[in-house]
């Protein structure tokens, strides 16, 4: 595996993943540590699949669908938003950067617009280091004592 934080993207098939083969077909670069995985709309993806994966490996995760009211399931991407800002809550809760996670929303057209994000994040978790739960630290420990009780 190269060197590096690892990024997993989840996204939508009809314009996020669009854009991300769009900026392969265009040579354009984003870092080989980037992980996509296809899902029919981001609104499927629950905030589990993005906790396990910080817990199996990624240093950062990007929830990426069609641009806000632009989804091919009218509200998929709403409620990806709202499942994404619930995990940044939560990981801020237990002590982990909630910049590890983002949304991203984009057209099909938008292939230089994903390979920048992808550039920037890998970045940003370059500066961050590790995810702390890839490191099989106890995130509870850190969490404030009346969330816990």
């Amino acid at each position: 595996m190269p060197e590096g934080p690892v990024i997993l993207v989840y996204t939508c098939n009809w314009c996020s993943y669009t854009s991300a083969d769009l900026a392969g077909v265009n040579r354009l670069t984003y870092p080989e540590n980037v992980r996509i995985i296809r899902f029919m709309c981001s609104g499927r993806v629950e905030p589990d699949f993005i906790l396990r994966a910080l817990e199996n490996g990624a240093d950062g995760v990007v929830v990426s669908g069609c641009r806000l009211g632009e989804c091919h399931y009218l509200k998929g991407n709403y409620h990806a938003k709202d499942r994404i800002e619930r995990v940044r809550e939560l990981l801020h809760l237990l002590g982990v950067e909630p910049e590890r996670v983002r949304g991203l929303w984009l057209s099909a057209a938008e292939g230089r617009k994903f390979s920048e994000t992808m550039n920037e994040f890998y970045s940003e978790l370059s500066r961050m280091g590790e995810s702390p739960l890839k490191r099989g630290e106890d995130p509870i420990r850190n969490m404030p004592q009346e969330v816990v009780n």
